[in-house]
């Protein structure tokens, strides 16, 4: 059937409360809320195939060492799985540590709620928890009950509690609390949950110890409005249930615990939780639970911290760097991080896994995925020449592309392990004093910024030694003319090196970006080497076999026929070479 052209005919709004006064939108959190984790309960009973006993304890564990102290860990009286892997934990030794309280799930009969304090009986700490629903609907639809006799149920059932617990001579070596749960609360009419609630913290009577106060729940149960609407009714709740300090406060139902717990945390506040290790409780809830973490899941969610859109990837890179410059370390300040509210180091992600490349990314994130894996800071020149390449072979395949086959792509595109048009064997840069200005003045030594180089040297070409030889007024420019006696007529238009690492390891990175002499075409090329002339050297060979390719109707060994005799380049072995004195 269609949707309802008309809605209003069949569905009403949910009516607001008239709160003119509301101060909950001015409250600030300060500190975390007192935790209890209901996945071993409510969690478990949504699931298509529940936690067996095994997969229970497993979980339990993990909350522990999450550092979560109120567990509810089942609804004995529903199965008696559920009453045999509580009176597990409660026997074993050692299984539920001292600060933990075990929390089990009664409705309000008499005979359930005997069998449900029977299975935490023995337990160092404990919360009975009861409910009931109080909405007008449960009571006429489902129970058939008055207000009175549902006021008049849940007093019993809390009475009957107390005298199972707190006032059985037997039970006294539990520390038993106790919680009510007004069901379906956001759907009551706000008075007659503050009658009923305050009937049952009547009926609980007096606390004892200071921390045994009574628990009142406040469920939405099924969410009927939005969340201003419900907070409404939880602050007017909270002003007029009276005694307040005279209870623990009041839950308000089920929340994700992950995305609480860290909003708290990227707001400076501690959540006394423990997600530093976000990947293993995900793996963990997976296990136990057959259904996936969505991969948008806040927080948890594995392409949460991705970024695949390549305004945001530079966005992100200029973030890294800034913070590199300030010279700040995971522990400082984290301002300044665009799309990053939470340091992905701190919940156990990596940096490398922020950046995700597809056909849609654009420079920034190729860069940063080869800055971290080979420590290369691309000019922007070459980061745009770059994510071209990326963006074709992201298209070819259909899918994005993980930071191995980029940085795999990147070697091959610019060589720098096997360059199969060049190859540099020896070389050798010597200054040509007879062709260089001469000294400013007698018995002056000649500038040596002035001085013209002479490149000689041996490439590989195409599988065979070739001998150059070229002048310039530097190591780059001389093998420029070289290169030009094969038909390699390239013009340098920029170039830039930076160190990779430090000490006795230190190599040079080099970047070359190149124009065919009469062309608006660009071809870039890099080199990594320890000498830094080399590393230059490598770079520009780098940018003549990108010349070579994008041009594969190129004569590379035709020499030029106007070439001096003395510098046309002759095909020779190496070892011919040294045998001859070279």
């Amino acid at each position: 059937m269609p949707m309802l052209k008309e809605p209003w005919k069949k569905y009403k709004p949910f009516k607001p409360l008239h709160l003119p006064n509301r101060q909950w939108p001015d409250k600030v959190i300060d500190k975390a809320p007192r935790w209890l984790s209901s996945c071993l309960r409510d969690g478990n009973q949504s699931l298509p195939d529940p936690m067996n006993g095994e997969e229970k304890w497993r979980y339990f564990k993990m909350l522990c060492d999450l550092g979560y102290k109120e567990i509810e860990v089942s609804f004995p009286s529903a199965s008696q799985t559920d009453f045999d892997f509580t009176r597990r934990l409660v026997e074993t030794p050692g299984a539920v540590p001292d600060d933990v309280f075990l929390q089990v799930l009664s409705p309000c009969r008499p005979d359930l709620i005997r069998k449900t304090v029977e299975s935490v009986r023995g337990a160092k700490n404990a919360i009975i928890h009861i409910y009931l629903a109080t909405s007008e609907c449960f009571r006429q639809v489902v129970f058939g009950y008055s207000e009175e006799q549902t006021l008049e149920l849940a007093v019993e059932c809390t009475k009957l509690v107390r005298s199972l617990t707190k006032d059985h001579p037997e039970a006294s070596g539990t520390r038993w609390l106790f919680e009510f749960s007004p069901e379906c609360f956001s759907d009551t009419d706000p008075d007659y949950a503050l009658r009923v609630c305050r009937a049952v913290k009547a009926a609980w009577g007096p606390n004892g110890e200071s921390g045994d106060q009574i628990i009142l729940n406040l469920p939405a149960t099924v969410e009927l409005s939005t969340p201003n609407v419900y907070a409404d009714l939880i602050e007017y709740f909270c002003n007029n249930i009276g005694e307040r300090e005279d209870v623990n406060g009041e839950r308000t139902g089920n929340v994700d615990l992950v995305t609480l717990a860290l909003n708290l945390y990227t707001q400076g506040v501690s959540p006394q939780v423990d997600f530093s290790d976000l990947n293993s409780v995900i793996e963990m809830v997976e296990s136990c639970t057959k259904i996936p973490v969505h991969q948008r899941a806040p927080y948890g969610g594995s392409l949460v911290c991705a970024a695949f859109s390549g305004s945001h990837q530079d966005a992100i890179k200029k973030g890294f760097q800034n913070r590199q410059r300030q010279g700040l370390s995971r522990e400082d300040p984290w301002h300044g991080m665009p799309y990053l509210p939470l340091d992905p180091q701190d919940i156990g992600r990596n940096y490398e896994a922020i950046i995700r490349v597809n056909s849609q990314s654009g420079k920034g994130g190729s860069a940063f995925i080869l800055h971290a894996k080979l420590q290369l800071d691309l000019p922007r020149g070459l980061q745009v020449a770059f994510s071209n390449v990326v963006q074709r072979r992201a298209e070819e395949l259909g899918r994005e592309l993980l930071a191995n086959e980029i940085t795999q792509l990147f070697e091959r595109t610019y060589f720098l392990h096997e360059n199969p048009h060049f190859s540099l064997v020896d070389y050798s840069i010597s200054p040509d004093r007879s062709q260089s200005p001469l000294p400013s003045a007698l018995g002056k030594t000649q500038d040596t910024k002035d001085l013209i180089r002479i490149f000689e040297g041996v490439i590989l070409m195409d599988g065979k030694e070739i001998k150059l030889r070229g002048r310039g007024n530097g190591p780059i420019s001389s093998m420029v003319a070289a290169l030009k006696e094969v038909n390699i007529d390239l013009d340098v238009h920029d170039y830039k090196e930076h160190a990779i690492g430090e000490g006795r390891g230190v190599k040079a990175a080099s970047y070359i970006e190149c124009k065919p002499t009469g062309s608006k075409q660009t071809v870039w090329g890099v080199g990594i080497h320890e000498d830094v002339v080399q590393s230059s050297l490598i770079a520009l060979l780098s940018a003549a076999s990108n010349f070579i390719t994008s041009r594969p109707t190129s004569l590379t060994m035709k020499p030029v026929a106007t070439a001096a005799p003395q510098e046309t380049p002759s095909v020779i072995s190496v070892l011919e070479e040294k045998a001859n004195g070279m």
